[in-house]
């Protein structure tokens, strides 16, 4: 099992960044690859974007893609998500997951795909 905690959320105001971490601890090794999502009130848990932990290949969802950028550092076993040009839509609770089971790009969007998770994060971004 692998523990993830996620930090750096907060306010900020339309057109403005956040970057958030995502800290892996426990079995990182069985980790195929790391993705966020979020949920904001009243709405399904949304795709944002995964990284495979080994190439560091991406993928965006298309709401986000060009704004939000993920990168990951493996010596300290953490995943980044720099969020720019935030806009009010993006105001959700971000969670951080991990995938211990290949499986396909298309299939890395779906949260069945994650084994772990974390607390999640809230991000607000006012108008």
């Amino acid at each position: 099992q692998v523990q993830l905690v996620e930090s750096g959320g907060g306010l900020v105001q339309a057109g403005g960044s956040l970057r958030l971490s995502c800290a892996a601890s426990g079995r990182t090794s069985s980790t195929y690859y790391m993705g966020w999502f979020r949920q904001a009130p009243g709405k399904e848990r949304e795709f944002v974007v995964s990284i495979n932990w080994s190439t560091g290949s991406t993928y965006y969802a298309n709401s986000v893609k060009g704004r939000f950028t993920i990168s990951r550092d493996n010596a300290k076993n953490t995943v980044y998500l720099q969020m720019n040009s935030l806009q009010p839509e993006d105001t959700a609770v971000y969670y951080c997951a991990a995938g211990s089971r290949w499986s396909s790009t298309v299939v890395r969007t779906t949260p069945t795909a994650y084994d772990s998770w974390g607390q999640g994060t809230q991000v607000t971004v006012s108008s």
